[in-house]
């Protein structure tokens, strides 16, 4: 191992060293402090004659006469199937008063892609027993979906009741949950973990928690442990494997951090110009592999600032994932839980995912009309805010009401229902049957007279009529 004391300069929570030897890029390296105290750090960028060093544990207390020593090694997680129902520090240490992990093996946390050639194109439904998620926004296993959110909204909620309640239809497989906090309060830790505690969940999950009063440089390598968490519990252990990241804002706010004490040229809003690529390190570790049982999906959450949709980590994230759910503060002024606006949300994967022998052979339909038919309601509302509701017509009004009923009866539910698809599609027919027939435009007439509730009624009749003639 190489050793140097030639600290040149320090700068928030970089290490410029002189030096002399070639030194790897992510290589690890221990800080030894005057007191004889050590910190962890990694080789963020070596140049012919200087090395950065980022310190995980900041470099308070450090100065020029600090030793740096240069392990040879990279950051590498200890992996072992005993990490379920683990807490662990962002940077992989137990927290939860538990014993050492004893790896059965120690993997580098960067990863490696995986080939375009291997990937298995995901289909299979994930039921997570939200309406609004099911069906309008189907997610299906080996997806990434991120949620979009806003200060103060419910996502963590959200996030909870998809890891209590996510199952593959059929199958009634649990998944195994990582979940990977970067940057948040106590509070918002305590109400995790209590969840996770009180509904057993915990026993099936790996938590990374990495909080708000912990440096900011282990924010880059706690999603990256978490992922490498659920690449072994998911190629080697055939689990399937729901990962949660949240809040990916924080994460890039670290990134804006070391970025700008490297004195970078700056990109969009301060953030480096290598944000999308460094974005995609981490989204692109989700899917199947031909082959394998065991998949990854990841349900990534970041808080938009300003509820701004074009800031530069929402813009980023949509382009590299497969679709976003959208949080409405609207709707959650409203008292409407969860309150996903279904209009901006989009599931690029949901047509893989859903009809016949995966969830209903009226899903596809069923869903386009759905959504058209809440558009229009919505925009009546601009309308009636206008010329008042007198002044529309009879099918207008309808539409309106329909409008009402979509975010009373259909979006909103219990923090702890958990509804079957069969139930949000049969929902949703019968807020449809409250239109006129000649208005359900985007739906064969085959399965308006399998599912409309007047057919349905109506077969129901006749069958007991003939039970009774029978009789």
């Amino acid at each position: 191992m190489k050793e140097y004391r030639t600290i040149r300069d320090i700068a928030g929570p970089l290490i410029f060293v002189e030096k002399t030897e070639p030194v790897g890029f992510g290589e690890l390296v221990t800080i030894t402090l005057p007191d004889g105290t050590t910190r962890r750090g990694q080789v963020l960028d070596s140049a012919r004659d200087i090395v950065v060093v980022q310190s995980f544990e900041g470099t308070r207390g450090i100065d020029k006469s600090s030793a740096v020593r240069f392990t040879g090694d990279i950051v590498r997680l200890d992996c072992s199937y005993d990490m379920l129902g683990r807490v662990l520090s962002g940077s992989g240490d137990p927290i939860d008063g538990g014993p050492k992990i004893v790896p059965e093996e120690r993997r580098p946390i960067i990863g490696a892609a995986i080939n375009p050639y291997a990937r298995t194109y995901p289909r299979e439904f994930i039921q997570t027993g939200i309406s609004a998620i099911d069906g309008m926004n189907t997610l299906v296993r080996g997806q990434k979906l991120p949620i979009f959110s806003g200060s103060g909204l419910p996502h963590n909620d959200i996030a909870l009741q998809v890891a209590r309640q996510a199952k593959v239809l059929g199958k009634e497989e649990e998944f195994a949950v990582v979940f990977a906090a970067m940057g948040i309060t106590y509070e918002e830790a305590h109400h995790f973990m209590k969840d996770f505690e009180r509904t057993g969940a915990l026993e099936r999950a790996v938590v990374f928690l990495n909080l708000a009063n912990d440096p900011a440089i282990e924010r880059l390598i706690t999603p990256r442990m978490a992922l490498t968490a659920a690449e072994f519990l998911a190629y080697e252990y055939d689990l399937h494997i729901l990962v949660i990241l949240t809040d990916m804002t924080n994460y890039c706010e670290a990134l804006r951090e070391i970025s700008a004490a490297r004195e970078e040229v700056p990109g969009r809003r301060g953030y480096p110009g290598y944000m999308y690529t460094d974005l995609a390190t981490i989204y692109e570790r989700a899917g199947r592999i031909r082959g394998r049982k065991g998949s990854i999906t990841q349900f990534p959450i970041l808080t938009m600032p300003a509820d701004d949709i074009t800031h530069p980590i929402p813009d980023l994230t949509g382009y590299i994932t497969e679709g976003q759910i959208v949080l409405s503060r609207e709707l959650h002024a409203k008292g409407i839980y969860p309150p996903i606006n279904v209009l901006p949300s989009l599931s690029r994967l949901m047509k893989e995912g859903i009809g016949e022998g995966l969830t209903r052979d009226d899903h596809k339909q069923w869903n386009d009309q759905m959504y058209a038919a809440y558009a229009e309601g919505v925009d009546l509302r601009g309308l009636v805010a206008i010329v008042g509701e007198e002044a529309l017509s009879e099918r207008d009004r309808k539409f309106l009401r329909f409008a009402d009923e979509f975010e009373r009866r259909w979006l909103a539910q219990g923090k702890y229902e958990d509804r079957d698809i069969e139930y949000t599609l049969d929902l949703g027919w019968e807020l449809l049957a409250m239109l006129p027939e000649k208005e359900l435009v985007k739906i064969e007439r085959k399965y308006i007279e399998k599912y409309h509730p007047a057919y349905k009624k109506k077969a129901v009749a006749a069958e007991a009529e003939e039970a009774a003639e029978a009789a």
